[in-house]
């Protein structure tokens, strides 16, 4: 979001994202705290859930699709044999008293949901239908056709029972996954019902638990601390092919021309970020015949 007071900052905050707020209050926090410009989330966390929240700022706004785009990984606890119409623990109670599965039968069904798999996403969601959010739809009380979606999941593990009705899991998976719907599909497959009562974001991109700060810990500290918090622009993308540009080269990049492949050792369709004196001045993509701007950075 942008605003027309505060100071130009740029870089990436990891907050780990408390229990009982909404990832847009996180970044208003943030904002705050940093008197940034401009300032922008990486992908909703719901209230209930907590965990890797990157807020970029600035400049580093440009590059939120590179982190959304990237793989997530979540812990989190399902509770089986009771629903509510939320599939968290925020929601109305819809059924309770159905079996509860044995740990045999839960790991028996996991390998199932490994792969590319198609998901329907929950009617309380941001989910737009005819224009409308399907959580909007839902608290009106009409009902709505929530199309399917392919999403990938690379890794799921059990990881053992915190009682005698609750699994606490791990899952690896794309962009899209809605884990709260991958729990509900996991109870009705072992012909039960479930509900998370837990979710904690562990990893978003480039970005884990490790590279993160408390939003109260954030809070207590004085501004001058806040700057050893701030990652460059391009950590994000940390595995991506560096250009060298000279002066002439940047200038021309950053006025939205093309260059020149001749004389260089590129990847071909590739992108790349494109950098002068270590300074980023745009995401590239590179073909056979040129070097083209995708994103330019104002730095």
């Amino acid at each position: 979001m942008k605003h027309t007071k505060g100071q130009n900052i740029n870089g990436w905050l990891i907050v780990d994202k408390p229990i009982g707020v909404t990832s847009t209050y996180v970044v208003n926090q943030t904002r705050h705290l940093f008197n940034a410009s401009k300032a922008g989330h990486t992908g909703t966390l719901d209230p209930f859930a907590s965990g890797v929240l990157p807020i970029a700022f600035g400049e580093a706004t440009k590059l939120i699709p590179y982190v959304t785009d990237g793989r997530k990984e979540y812990e989190f606890t399902l509770k089986f044999g009771a629903a509510t119409d939320t599939l968290d623990p925020t929601g109305r109670l819809t059924a309770e008293g159905h079996p509860v599965p044995s740990v045999q039968q839960i790991t028996s069904v996991l390998p199932q949901f490994i792969g590319s798999i198609t998901q329907t996403p929950p009617l309380y969601s941001a989910i737009k239908i005819a224009g409308r959010r399907a959580y909007d739809l839902a608290r009106a009380g009409l009902s709505a056709d929530i199309p399917q979606r392919k999403i990938n999941i690379y890794n799921l593990e059990f990881l053992g029972l915190l009682s005698d009705s609750q699994a606490h899991f791990r899952v690896a998976c794309s962009k899209g996954t809605y884990v709260r719907t991958l729990g509900a599909d996991i109870a009705e497959k072992l012909g039960t019902v479930g509900y998370l009562t837990a979710l904690r974001r562990t990893k978003c991109g480039n970005f884990s638990l490790s590279d993160t700060i408390l939003l109260d810990n954030l809070k207590k500290q004085e501004y001058i601390a806040f700057e050893q918090w701030l990652r460059p622009l391009m950590t994000c993308l940390c595995d991506i092919t560096v250009i060298a540009l000279s002066q002439e080269e940047a200038l021309r990049l950053r006025q939205g021309q093309k260059l020149s492949v001749k004389g260089r050792q590129l990847p071909s369709s590739k992108e790349a970020v494109a950098v002068l004196d270590g300074l980023p001045i745009a995401v590239v993509r590179t073909d056979a015949k040129a070097i083209s701007p995708i994103r330019v950075f104002n730095l």
